[in-house]
């Protein structure tokens, strides 16, 4: 995906940093404002992932760190609840002012309560989507209650959080007290997402039942089964990103035109921060290709041989079927198992030692259909004759030349 830096003032002119994902065509058909959790910035690996998943669907991201957070500027210590809704207004207006409005916010945990109510004061937004939020920011205070009485008499306490130590001021504590997320929510009549885990130990999932009751329909909810607050773990901050994406497409409106401009079928884009992780437009889709774990990558998509393997799968399960409709053979379906590799070529004789490997696809294929024997040998010749097999048994080169 491709990363734009941005820079943009809060209310106090302090300049905030953020990062702008989008997808590989640069033309997004809506925009995403994201909201962090509380003391955490922008490159949480969980947001990238989610953003990821969002931009292969058309998606661009705005993620960003929050007043005295990350790289952007301002005193964390005399931060509070509604500064962090009003940076994600002044976020907003920054997308409105140089790229297009966001129609969609997407909260993690206080971030969730944050987005809640910066919806209720920007026009642009049609949705609205929480990730282990909970249904009363001065939930907060359980990560303070160490150092609550500290606060309460001396204006201020330093409290360790996740490791890193954070100046916490009497004001903040008094500003959560005076937010009124239930009523908001009642009144924002916006499509709305919950999503949150049963085995959240940091935000329980009680939060998440009282947030989906507070809100009108059209309203849905998504549990994250297994996963933990921070959605440490990739297959579940990528199925976030996923669910969000899918359940967005229904309330945004979603131009159905392909806008990348290329003489080619396929366009293939990779940036350096993104390991193996390639964007893809296909014709009229959007794909992701990537190298297993075990070999470096992410494993968000297909490695480019299981591509291969996959074009070698369909095409012969397509002529097969074609086939078989031709001839009136009863064919139900036909499933192709394709597997790739490179073996040892001890009984080649083009080759120049016994330890040299070949390309091997090993293809399996199973009929479901009252064939006799004669028809189901016919269709393995068949299975030999679809274009993509035949491509892979000939002369083929490749023409690469420099775009200007």
């Amino acid at each position: 995906m491709k990363t734009e830096k941005i820079s943009f003032t809060n209310s106090n002119g302090e300049q905030l940093m953020g990062r702008l994902e989008l997808p590989i065509d640069s033309h997004p058909h809506n925009y995403v404002l994201f909201a962090h959790c509380f003391t955490c910035n922008k490159n949480l690996l969980a947001i990238k992932n989610i953003s990821r998943a969002l931009t292969a669907r058309g998606f661009a991201v705005f993620r960003f760190d929050f007043t005295g957070l990350g790289e952007s500027e301002g005193d964390f210590a005399d931060t509070n609840f509604s500064g962090n809704v009003e940076d994600l207004v002044a976020a907003g207006d920054h997308l409105a002012a140089h790229y297009r409005a966001p129609s969609l916010l997407i909260g993690h945990s206080l971030g969730g309560a944050a987005v809640i109510l910066a919806a209720a004061e920007m026009d642009s937004v049609k949705a609205v989507a929480t990730i282990g939020a909970p249904a009363d920011p001065e939930h907060v205070t359980h990560l303070l209650r160490n150092s609550i009485e500290e606060i309460e008499t001396s204006g201020q306490a330093t409290v360790n959080l996740s490791g890193r130590d954070f100046t916490i001021k009497k004001q903040f504590l008094q500003d959560l007290q005076q937010q009124t997320l239930s009523s908001t929510l009642k009144s924002l009549r916006k499509p709305f997402l919950v999503l949150h885990s049963p085995q959240d130990e940091t935000v329980s999932i009680k939060n998440a039942e009282l947030l989906y009751h507070a809100a009108h329909h059209p309203k849905s909810f998504v549990t994250l089964d297994g996963a933990d607050h921070l959605l440490s773990k990739r297959e579940d901050s990528s199925y976030v990103g996923e669910v969000i994406g899918g359940w967005g497409t229904r309330y945004l409106e979603i131009p159905k035109i392909n806008t990348l401009k290329s003489d080619h079928q396929v366009v293939a884009r990779l940036d350096r921060e993104d390991g193996f992780t390639t964007q893809m437009n296909v014709g009229n889709h959007q794909l992701t290709a990537d190298e297993p774990i075990s070999f470096g990558g992410n494993d968000f998509g297909p490695s480019p041989y299981e591509l291969v393997s996959a074009g070698l799968s369909a095409c012969t399960a397509m002529t097969m079927q074609m086939y078989a409709r031709r001839k009136g053979w009863p064919l139900e379906s036909v499933e192709v198992h394709t597997s790739y590799s490179k073996t040892h070529a001890q009984d080649c004789e083009e080759c120049e030692s016994d330890s040299a490997k070949i390309d091997t696809f090993q293809r399996a294929i199973k009929f479901d259909g009252d064939l006799d024997e004669k028809q189901r040998s016919r269709m393995l010749q068949i299975a030999d004759k679809c274009p993509v097999h035949r491509t892979l048994h000939s002369e083929v080169q490749v023409i690469t030349q420099e775009i200007i």
